[in-house]
């Protein structure tokens, strides 16, 4: 990807859905506002709570959000996208109507600057066998072709019955299980010979420093969006955290100064 120095804005997890009209309106507002203004904006998976197809575009909550990034793409903001677990059938389809660009997990961006490297977070997450099991189950086209060749109303059913399943199953997983490993964040590191990773998935925000064959590399965190929520803001100076809380108004901002 060609290097960019202008600002960027990088967000994951946040699992839109009818079910939570408050964080769909804070979505759009960080559309409106803080995308639009810095020209770039990164969305590191798991935009929507589930994602049966593309041909589900038509829904009235697909539709708000499509509308709203293809306005932010036609006001000359580069959005790239990133699937997560959640929404990994986002396709071509989706990316052609917003203007969005999908992008590999992992990849490696220049980024304001820096070679940054950029993930959804859940291949970092190498303890938790099933999960990888059922992950790569799911991303073979044989499954894919089988699941979208349902009709949208069984697929919606299939979809809120694993979500169901996958808050089950995680209640009776130790919290360490579904972290990242120190391994395979020190591989990912090596793997580009980058110093900076961005990720989500695991829902714990925080910044972390990892030394890997001795040599320092950060790894920053996404917050998900269920309760509170937040983004990265990336310019030249470096990275700029902004969290807020779960205010109905969604007006509780709490920026942090850059720390690189």
């Amino acid at each position: 990807m060609s290097p960019s120095s202008a600002a960027a804005i990088l967000l994951s997890d946040v699992h839109l859905s009818d079910e939570r009209p408050q964080q769909v309106e804070r979505f759009l507002a960080v559309l409106a506002g803080p995308a639009r203004a810095a020209g770039a904006l990164y969305i590191l998976g798991d935009l929507f709570e589930y994602w049966v197809g593309d041909d589900d575009q038509d829904a009235a909550l697909p539709r708000r959000i499509i509308q709203a990034l293809a306005d932010l793409s036609a006001a000359d903001c580069a959005v790239y996208l990133v699937v997560g677990n959640r929404d990994f059938l986002l396709g071509q389809a989706f990316a052609a109507r917003t203007g969005a660009v999908l992008l590999d997990d992992p990849v490696c961006v220049d980024l304001c600057g820096t070679p940054t490297i950029l993930m959804h977070g859940d291949l970092l997450c190498t303890d938790d066998v099933s999960y990888l099991r059922f992950r790569d189950q799911v991303r073979t086209p044989a499954w894919q072709q089988a699941f979208l060749a349902q009709p949208l109303a069984v697929r919606h059913q299939i979809a809120r019955g694993a979500t169901a399943e996958s808050g089950r199953a995680k209640q009776q997983k130790h919290e360490d299980i579904m972290d990242v490993t120190t391994q395979a964040v020190a591989e990912v590191f090596r793997q580009f010979a980058a110093s900076r990773l961005i990720h989500g998935h695991t829902h714990r925000p925080a910044t972390h420093t990892h030394l890997v064959d001795g040599r320092p590399c950060k790894r920053w965190v996404l917050p998900d969006w269920y309760v509170g929520g937040g983004y990265l803001r990336a310019d030249a100076s470096g990275l700029q955290r902004i969290q807020w809380a779960a205010d109905p108004a969604g007006l509780n901002e709490s920026p942090t100064p850059p720390s690189e």
